[in-house]
């Protein structure tokens, strides 16, 4: 099948919401061909034949309804045909490639970028497992969608238009999913259609899932506005008439004036999250006024506050100062005709065009000339893409990465400046740390100060709106561990933890080139002649490293094993015997099976002193009487006894037994933070290990000592636990720690 090949049958008809759909989108775009669109639908009513909502209506009514909150949105032509094929690769059995056949690679990745991973059934399993599987699987999609969402930025519009008609039709699901997906609403979609600018879906978001949140709160803030709407709207309609007839006499021309309403999610977070009573909300009336350039925005609030007396401290210029997500308007508060608190909004039709539409506005004006609104949107495009890659690949874990999505990308900003006027966003609370570290990496490390405005500033000064931010930096300086209890974003811990991770990958590199040159040395060859640097970054290319110092830190901390990587620096050694840390052992000698039974049906026991797991590399040491002891390869014990009765060493063969699991000593070096524990727990639910013991130890510094002991199958579990724990917030490092010395 070619692009567009989809044959829809003279005898079908048109269905007449498709025939609106079609009939809006010609009023937004008067000069595309809709012919693909309605192609799209066609291919998304035959593959969602049978298929039912839990409404009853006919499920395609669902795919048709969010093209329409799409059009409304002005999104272009590929939007809406992906919208229209959005839960096809979910539910039906057409896969990409047919969608790509019929209408190209974009809209194929456009349908992919929204739809959900796909997971096994949840394991019957303990209620707390399950419900840390569940987070994982909410985060994965998340983190999927905002991936292809920073490739393509249509993914999420299409996403919240999603979200927006589920919310719209959420009364005929069970109240236990409606709740659940109301408050998965409040916590990621609406702040997320907030970040982008998308007023329109915003606020409706956020009502939607008010109503089902806080059913009550609801009703009563409804009852309050509907008795006193009456008064409101004529006090709202003389203050209006009042302003059109100060500007036409001012000679501002092409004016228009508006009434803004007030949200019911907005009212209710100002009277129980603000503590502000009903009547002392000032923003219940509000006048929006819209003109054609920026010079005449400030026109219009001399004219106002000329008008009606400003209240003090409530002016706010975020033209001069633009929000995070692009909007740009002067918000004044004054006194008004009859008393009471009136809220002006004045702006640009440019600047209105962003404030409801965000980052969709970006399709609505790309094939128009590009204009300083136009510019100023990319631009925030580019950074919150860059923000988004960075951000995504710095978290690991479920758990970790929704609290980085509800701090850092969809939490309140602040927009701070450099000496050259170059804008940062960072999270509301963020420090000179962080700003410095948004900057460069290399700044942040070596920061030792800060100014704000021109003043010097502690390092946990909290940034403001406007500030202008001068990090002060010394060559020789390094972070301290204060630093991860100051810091806010995820990008600035990240950095400043790899800091403190590099200190314990120095060690691991050290200890590996300890043991593979006394390895080499086993073999009678000198360390200096065959671990040359060009062939060791040979070897950490074919084992997939980046250097020769991951190579070395890997085969430290146990992650290669020495044989592999001495195996291929000598690949012709050990046809006449093997060592084992300087002691020879004989070639021919048997190599031991370990099954369920023992060692050849010879007890054995690991060696307290490293505690080996399947997957590790292992020999065995031959005791007297206590049958035979494994030890790690890398263990310091087992040197001794190699040189004191090589005899007694043998190799081992052990396999991994599905129905065994042995216990490992783990210590987790964290910052001292409430709930950590909490959240470490989760991931070991998320990885099924088991917990024996656990005791925590918090320090001066303000960090704790973990030292925990974890049942696990074989070394990839537990390199899974340990992959899944090392990049959480507030966790410097992790290690293996064998009888209360790290190995």
């Amino acid at each position: 099948m070619s692009v567009g090949a989809v044959r829809i049958p003279d005898t079908w008809e048109e269905p007449e919401g498709l025939s609106d759909l079609l009939a809006d989108f010609r009023v937004a775009r008067p000069s595309e061909d809709v012919s693909r669109i309605r192609e799209a639908y066609y291919m998304a009513e035959q593959a969602h034949r049978g298929q039912v909502r839990a409404s009853g209506e006919p499920y395609v009514t669902h795919p048709l309804a969010v093209a329409h909150i799409l059009v409304d949105l002005k999104m272009d032509e590929e939007s809406i045909i992906a919208a229209l094929l959005h839960d096809t690769l979910e539910d039906t059995g057409i896969d990409k490639h047919a969608i790509e056949q019929a209408f190209g690679g974009c809209i194929a990745s456009l349908v992919e970028g929204v739809t959900k991973m796909r997971f096994p059934p949840l394991a019957d399993d303990a209620e707390w497992r399950q419900a840390a599987e569940k987070r994982t699987r909410v985060a994965e999609t998340m983190r999927k969608m905002l991936l292809a969402m920073a490739k393509d930025f249509r993914v999420i519009v299409i996403k919240l238009a999603d979200r927006l008609h589920n919310m719209q039709t959420l009364e005929h699901l069970p109240e236990e999913k409606r709740v659940r997906v109301a408050q998965e609403t409040t916590d990621i979609y609406a702040p997320l259609a907030a970040r982008l600018g998308i007023w329109q879906v915003k606020w409706q978001l956020e009502d939607l899932a008010f109503k089902y949140l806080h059913p009550q709160e609801f009703d009563e803030i409804s009852d309050r506005l509907a008795k006193t709407r009456a008064k409101r709207e004529a006090e709202l309609h003389e203050s209006m008439v009042m302003l059109k007839e100060r500007l036409e006499h001012a000679g501002i021309h092409g004016a228009e004036v508006q009434g803004r309403p007030k949200h019911l999610y907005s009212i209710h977070q100002k009277m129980h999250v603000h503590g502000f009573d009903f009547e002392e909300i000032f923003d219940l009336l509000g006048i929006r006024v819209l003109v054609p350039d920026e010079a005449d925005c400030y026109r219009v609030l001399g004219l106002v506050h000329e008008l009606w007396k400003p209240i003090p401290g409530l002016f706010f210029d975020y033209i001069a100062n633009p929000k995070v997500n692009g909007y740009q308007s002067l918000h004044t508060k004054v006194v008004g005709p009859h008393g009471e608190p009136l809220e002006v909004q004045i702006r640009t039709f440019d600047m209105h065009g962003m404030a409801e539409y965000g980052i969709a506005s970006h399709w609505q004006y790309k094939t128009l000339a590009r204009s300083k609104t136009n510019l100023e949107e990319e631009a925030m495009i580019n950074r919150l893409r860059q923000q988004i890659v960075d951000w995504s690949s710095e978290t690991a874990s479920g758990s970790e990465f929704l609290r980085s999505v509800s701090m850092d990308l969809f939490g309140e900003q602040v927009f701070c400046f450099t000496p050259k006027g170059d804008a940062i966003d960072l999270p509301a609370g963020a420090s000179p740390i962080d700003f410095a570290f948004r900057i460069h990496s290399q700044v942040g490390l070596h920061c030792v100060g800060a100014k704000v405005n021109g003043r010097i500033v502690k390092l946990d000064h909290p940034l403001e709106n406007g500030d202008i931010v001068e990090v002060l930096t010394r060559r020789d300086a390094q972070p301290s561990m204060d630093w991860l209890r100051i810091a806010k974003t995820a990008n600035a811990r990240s950095k400043i933890r790899a800091f403190f991770r590099q200190q314990n990958r120095d060690a691991n590199a050290q200890r590996g080139k300890d043991a593979l040159e006394s390895e080499v040395r086993s073999h009678g060859q000198d360390p200096k002649l065959v671990m040359t640097e060009e062939r060791m970054l040979e070897i950490a290319k074919i084992l997939r490293k980046k250097d020769v110092r991951s190579l070395l830190a890997a085969v430290g901390d146990g992650t290669i094993a020495v044989k592999r990587v001495v195996n291929r620096l000598l690949p012709n050694e050990g046809q006449s015997g093997r060592r084992i840390h300087g002691a020879r052992v004989a070639a021919g000698a048997a190599t031991l099976a370990i099954g369920p039974g023992g060692v050849d049906n010879v007890t054995f026991r690991r060696g307290k002193c490293c505690l080996p797991v399947p997957g590790d590399e292992v020999v065995g040491y031959i005791s007297k009487g206590r049958g035979v002891i494994l030890h790690r390869k890398l263990c310091p014990n087992l040197a001794e006894f190699a040189t004191r009765e090589p005899d007694r060493i043998v190799t081992v063969n052990w396999p991994k037994d599905s129905k065994a699991a042995w216990s490992v000593n783990l210590r987790i070096i964290t910052m001292n933070r409430q709930g950590l524990l909490a959240d470490i727990s989760a991931v070991l639910g998320e990885t099924k290990t088991n917990v024996v013991s656990a005791t925590i130890r918090t320090l001066p510094d303000q960090t704790a000592l973990i030292d925990i002991t974890v049942d696990v199958t074989d070394r990839q579990h537990l390199a899974s636990l340990i992959n899944k724990v090392s990049p959480m917030q507030d966790v410097i490092s992790i290690q293996r720690t064998f009888g209360g010395k790290r190995a």
